[in-house]
């Protein structure tokens, strides 16, 4: 072999070993839970799940209990230090389907599920704001599908719209329009005004005006909501404590028909 080719190798290996080593750099220095846009002088950082862990390890009990999507679940263990209802430790698939039947159900029924489970608060993803692909919304038909594995009223179908279109803006069903996962998303979405050209309500990642802008949540609190709106934290309200002027039309001391009735166990 000539001296000419031999160097002719050895400057390839060494321009791929150099190629791998900028990937790997890039690679490495841009785990999940940090996100950025741009490159150089124009790099975006995006902190959001790091300052919501810290938001969570500081703001909230010891024993608090996290409902999220199984995703996030070694997360915010490891930097939130906070006890999660479901993680990646995918084994339990009940378990899983039943965070998809409280985030696919109505607002009380979710809130239902969510205190029969013990949970305190309710972390989801966003990204309508930082165009954010991979964030809730996106997987949400995964888990609607999973939920309706183990629970039969939850119909795939009731979540698309006339034409069968999966949609969050006007077109949308109604059951996707009113479920927990839509109200936790786009609380007060309604009021930001993303693009000039865009009426408020705009989200970057569909590319459309939400279609259901003025609710009032009334079994979750906001508790936080991160930098660039990508993490949104919401309490798990406690039940309404009974009045202690209020009378039962019962037995005197009993529970008030009303309150017992938000105690039932939710219909699984």
């Amino acid at each position: 072999m000539s001296l000419g080719m031999i160097c002719f190798c050895l400057l390839m290996m060494f321009n791929q070993i150099y190629h791998s080593t900028l990937l790997a750099a890039e690679a490495y220095s841009s785990p999940s839970i940090i996100m950025s846009h741009g490159k150089g002088d124009n790099r975006l950082i995006v902190d959001d799940y790091r300052e919501a862990y810290y938001w969570l390890k500081q703001n909230t009990a010891q024993d608090a209990r996290i409902l999220s999507w199984w995703d996030y679940g070694y997360q915010i263990t490891g930097m939130a230090n906070r006890t999660v209802l479901v993680d990646n430790n995918t084994w339990n698939n009940t378990h899983i389907a039943t965070i998809g039947k409280a985030f696919a159900s109505t607002e009380q029924e979710g809130y239902n599920v969510a205190r029969f489970m013990g949970a305190d608060y309710v972390l989801v993803i966003f990204g309508g704001l930082t165009n954010f692909s991979g964030d809730d919304i996106a997987k949400f038909m995964w888990m609607i599908r999973i939920a309706a594995g183990e629970f039969p009223q939850v119909k795939e179908d009731h979540f698309y719209n006339k034409q069968g279109a999966y949609k969050v803006d006007s077109s949308g069903s109604d059951s996707l329009l009113n479920c927990l996962m839509y109200k936790l998303i786009y609380y007060r979405w309604g009021e930001v005004k993303v693009k000039r050209n865009e009426d408020s309500g705009y989200d970057t990642v569909r590319g459309a005006v939400i279609g259901n802008k003025d609710f009032k949540l009334e079994h979750f609190e906001e508790a936080f909501t991160s930098e660039r709106w990508l993490v949104r934290i919401y309490r798990v309200l406690p039940l309404p404590a009974m009045d202690e002027k209020m009378e039962s039309r019962t037995k005197p001391g009993s529970t008030l028909p009303m309150i017992q009735s938000k105690l039932e166990k939710p219909a699984f």
